[in-house]
């Protein structure tokens, strides 16, 4: 089957049997074909490895990005508890400030 399908480019003794030698262009056709598999196979191997590597770092810069929104709220509420606490401080300080003026 492979055989017939080479015939046009002339005798290929790989291929066909009976056959003495094998003339420049065929090999030329052959190693073309060959190699343009080839290329594509590892072309494709490639693409897909990159592609595999970009969704993992989109899913941690992702991940990265919820922890930063997280963080950023427990600053926030840190804040806020620090504000009361100094406000509660004050207060404190003006209640002694009144006691001792009382005592």
């Amino acid at each position: 089957m492979f055989g017939e399908a080479f015939v046009m480019w002339g005798c290929i003794p790989e291929i066909t049997r009976g056959c003495m030698d094998m003339t420049n262009a065929p090999s030329t056709y052959l190693g073309l074909v060959i190699g343009a598999i080839l290329g594509s196979i590892i072309s494709w191997w490639i693409y897909n490895r990159q592609k595999k590597i970009s969704d993992k770092q989109d899913d941690l810069l992702n991940h990265i990005k919820d922890l930063e929104e997280n963080n950023e709220m427990i600053l926030q509420r840190i804040e806020s508890f620090e504000e009361k606490n100094e406000t509660l401080l004050k207060s404190l300080l003006v209640l002694e400030t009144k006691v001792d003026s009382l005592l």
